[in-house]
């Protein structure tokens, strides 16, 4: 079950990357892919599945559908890292498994929306 949720983690962020790749709200993207934009919100924060007609959808606007199910891009030119990118990736992998692990951490903090409180969570 955690392989699962690992790949819905890894696909919703693939999903998000993509949209930004091609400079995208999630409105545009979501009238993309035929949905309302609370269902791409879902699928971005990985509590919902797109079914395959929205992915044979937002492949007609360019999205790397094999990317976003595989993490394999279908053609390597179209996640080409930019400058700062390569510079964060080089930095990186010359750290010391530790140390990934908090700039690992650093990124799911900043890229992870605050969970909303609940009732019982004010008492």
């Amino acid at each position: 079950m955690s392989n699962n949720l690992d790949q819905m983690d890894s696909f919703s962020l693939r999903l998000k990357q993509e949209r930004r790749r091609l400079r995208m709200s999630q409105t545009e993207f979501a009238a993309l892919g035929g949905v309302q934009t609370q269902a791409q919100l879902h699928y971005e924060k990985g509590s919902r599945r797109p079914n395959s007609d929205y992915l044979i959808a937002i492949a007609t606007g360019g999205v790397d559908v094999q990317y976003l199910l595989t993490g394999q891009p279908a053609q390597p030119s179209t996640l080409a890292l930019l400058i700062d990118e390569q510079r964060l990736l080089a930095g990186y992998r010359d750290l010391k498994p530790r140390e990934k692990r908090g700039v690992l951490a650093l990124v799911d903090a900043i890229v992870t929306p605050p969970r909303r409180k609940e009732n019982n969570d004010e008492q």
